[in-house]
């Protein structure tokens, strides 16, 4: 790959900097050991950004995220900075970040590492193996749909108003996504909504289904949002990629967060459109928060901002082969017993934040042996 590829981190705040760091160490190893070259940056955003800029994402940084051909985020905010006024909170940074690249597709697996089934809140049979892609429309519906607001009526009484809204091409753009995704993976995509009692819902089933013969390799079904709840507890290895709106998108990747057991170890990547020279802006984090109870104790699980570089490099680069490397040689520390505290378990070893990155490096050198 060409060197000129534009990587910019943005570690943020709390536990940020420290998976962040085991990000570069893995980077600098597909370097040294395959070629593997990014002109890579660093930028601050979040709570970092406000007490150097009194802004948690500078026009400067911004600039450079537009430039970039994937963005790589540690994590923002923190009860430092709960105090400040809203427009200038650590979560504005990323919001901004996400608006202003125009992304619009949020990808979000639930990946269940074999050694770590026992952890899961579900029965270690249901879960066992399962690899699950949910994809959420990420800048419609009613999170942002119009008109909302709180209004005083002419009784007196108080009204909420949020509207859930949604247009074809909307809806198209983040269904071609999904529907890409599991042309490479198992070829079966779950379209959820609630056509059964929302017009938008009707639209969204109608699209989505418009769409089913240009992907005639594909098996198309459709689910209730609240059936789909159900069944991610009830038998959630039926799923392969899951493609629904921004609200329940929201409620069930949360929900099948918790199917594998720790928020430590999802990664996730929100994509952009693809431009007329195939470049898709896009932005990968892990899922977990800044963790600023444990931050600078070398005490985080970096395994999720590591499967979220895996990710970029999958879905920004079109590097399958590197990615399943960093993805077995992660799923191989954990099943020789190599634990970080939010996934410790008896007759594990704990290692600390950088032992575990020793251990990731020490495996992908077997591997790549």
């Amino acid at each position: 790959m060409a060197a000129n590829k534009k990587l910019l981190i943005v570690a943020g705040d709390g536990i940020g900097p420290e998976v962040m760091t085991q990000v570069k160490r893995v980077i600098a190893w597909f370097d040294k050991r395959q070629g593997l070259t990014f002109d890579v940056g660093e930028e601050l955003v979040g709570g970092v950004s406000y007490d150097k800029h009194k802004t948690p994402l500078t026009d400067e940084v911004m600039g450079k995220a537009l430039e970039a051909d994937a963005v790589l985020l540690g994590a923002v905010g923190g009860p430092k900075w709960d105090n400040l006024p809203f427009a200038d909170k650590p979560e504005r940074g990323l919001l901004r970040l996400r608006k202003e690249m125009e992304l619009f597709a949020n990808l979000r697996p639930a990946l269940v590492f074999d050694a770590l089934a026992e952890a899961s809140s579900l029965k270690t049979e249901l879960v066992k193996g399962l690899d699950i892609m949910i994809v959420r429309e990420l800048t419609g519906g009613v999170y942002f749909g119009s008109p909302r607001g709180i209004e005083t009526l002419p009784n007196g009484e108080r009204r909420g108003i949020n509207t859930q809204v949604y247009t074809t091409s909307e809806i198209v753009r983040v269904a071609r996504v999904a529907f890409e995704l599991a042309q490479k993976r198992s070829k079966k995509l779950c379209s959820v909504e609630k056509a059964n009692v929302m017009e938008s819902g009707v639209l969204w089933r109608e699209e989505v289904t418009k769409l089913a013969p240009e992907y005639k390799d594909v098996a198309l079904s459709h689910m209730y949002a609240d059936n789909c709840a159900m069944q991610l507890v009830r038998q959630p290895k039926q799923f392969d990629v899951i493609v629904t709106d921004n609200l329940f998108g929201d409620l069930l990747s949360d929900c099948a967060a918790m199917l594998t057991g720790s928020l430590g170890m999802l990664p996730s990547a929100s994509l952009g459109a693809t431009d007329q020279q195939g470049r898709r802006r896009a932005l990968y984090e892990p899922v977990h928060g800044s963790a600023p109870d444990i931050a600078g104790q070398g005490k985080a699980n970096p395994l999720a901002a590591l499967l979220s570089y895996s990710m970029m490099l999958r879905y920004s680069f079109d590097l399958a082969k590197e990615a399943d490397l960093l993805d077995t040689a992660a799923k191989n520390v954990v099943a020789k017993g190599f634990r970080t505290g939010d996934i410790m378990s008896p007759g594990a070893t704990l290692v600390s934040t950088t032992g575990m990155g020793d251990e990731i490096l020490k495996e992908l050198d077997r591997l790549g042996a």
